[in-house]
């Protein structure tokens, strides 16, 4: 009759922990926020065997340098100095930078948040500055916020997302940085997981989500320095869905965006153009099992004046990082040269892999574009300087970060 009671018992508790945890997932995504937050992290100084992986025209030689199983969102190391993998700074998106491979919990106001996929996006840097795009909740409020590393102060908020909370998917942040002239250029994507009122703020000049901004440096110093109340943001271009990857030729900008089912993005952006999310896009919604109806979306951009993209990749194949082409490919192919990772793809076209694109002199065709792919890696970002320009060691090696892998050297051999 006790182990009948026991076993009633344990059943019941099972039913009514069940059907809390299905009427409250916030307060169930509020306890794995806090238990993350908190969470050490693994690192490991490892070398592993070279893998090779044949292109067109090169072999690709990549090599595990560092274990480290977290999501990251940036990695710095200075260009004038060689290549130590212990002086790398690694800023994770859970909230904590690693130096000479030892972790240190970031100084980030308490309404930062890891639910819906959050955390830190990227990291700006101006006069030794450390400036952290994040995801933050306060109550029912999601929203992105610009905070001071070094104090945790709040620099910029924007305003809460109109779609409920369990729709909201800050994968769909974004997003990169990059220095040109004055300014400071970042990208804020939609944050969604499928077609939703989120999708919308791309094309409301009253939400900041769905653009490239940009600030002047004067300003954030300023902000800084307690000499301004407000930084004025300009919306530089709109109609992105999520701009993930930026980079800069000369004077030239350059983006990639995740599209939704297909219309990965290459772009050339360009100041006040409209881009055309989400009433234009060569992706389609989301299947209904995924939370979309599945229905096309108009491919053509330019019967509604939008800005078509350089390149759209369909099927998709999961797009992240973009920076300039290292120097030895640069002075092979002997053209404009961009070059973006990408993370996991789909079941129609694989991701895992880097990608050329090779635009004619005046930057505004792609000429050709190649997909090397790299077995299983998850690919998101470039090591770089602080201006999110790429590092390359002396030999002509770079290096990148592998979700739930680690940081790798890719070195380009055996060109033909």
């Amino acid at each position: 009759m006790k182990k009948i009671f026991i076993a009633f018992f344990w059943l019941i508790s099972v039913i009514i922990a069940a059907v809390y945890t299905y009427e409250n997932p916030e307060k169930i995504e509020s306890l794995k926020d806090y238990f993350k937050k908190i969470e050490k992290i693994e690192i490991t100084n490892v070398e592993s065997e070279n893998s090779i992986y044949i292109a067109n025209s090169f072999e690709v030689n990549s090599k595990k340098i560092i274990e480290l199983k977290e999501k990251v969102a940036f990695i710095s190391y200075p260009s004038d100095q060689k290549f130590n993998k212990n002086k790398l700074k690694i800023y994770t998106q859970s909230g904590f930078v690693i130096e000479n491979l030892k972790q240190k919990k970031l100084n980030l106001p308490k309404f930062f948040t890891l639910q819906r996929n959050g955390g830190i996006k990227t990291v700006i840097t101006i006069d030794k500055n450390n400036i952290a795009l994040i995801s933050g909740k306060e109550k029912n409020c999601f929203f992105a916020s610009l905070v001071l590393l070094q104090n945790g102060k709040e620099l910029l908020r924007t305003k809460c997302l109109p779609e409920k909370p369990k729709n909201n998917d800050f994968n769909g942040l974004g997003s990169s940085n990059i220095h040109l002239d004055d300014f400071i250029y970042f990208s804020l994507g939609t944050p969604e997981k499928f077609l939703s009122k989120n999708s919308q703020l791309a094309q409301n000049d009253d939400y900041l989500f769905g653009k490239i901004l940009r600030i002047k440096k004067e300003d954030i110093v300023k902000k800084i320095n307690n000499e301004i109340e407000i930084l004025n943001i300009e919306i530089y271009s709109k109609g992105h869905r999520v701009p993930q990857g930026l980079t800069k030729i000369n004077k030239s900008i350059f983006s990639v965006e995740h599209g939704p089912k297909g219309g990965d993005e290459l772009n050339l952006v360009i100041q006040n153009n409209n881009y055309g999310w989400p009433l234009a896009s060569y992706g389609t919604n989301y299947l209904e099992e995924n939370g979309g109806d599945g229905k096309s979306i108009s491919s053509n951009h330019e019967l509604n004046n939008f800005k078509e993209p350089l390149l759209a990749l369909v099927p998709s194949i999961g797009i992240s990082s973009l920076n300039k082409c290292p120097n030895n490919l640069q002075n092979y192919y002997k053209k404009n040269c961009l070059m973006a990772l990408s993370l996991y793809g789909n079941n129609l076209r694989k991701g895992n892999s880097i990608i050329i694109f090779l635009l004619n002199a005046k930057m505004t065709k792609v000429d050709s574009f190649e997909i090397v792919k790299l077995n299983d890696l998850i690919l998101r970002h470039f090591v770089t300087n602080d201006l999110n320009e790429l590092y390359e060691d002396e030999n002509g090696s770079i290096y990148v970060s592998a979700d739930k892998s680690g940081i790798h050297k890719l070195s380009f051999l055996k060109f033909r």
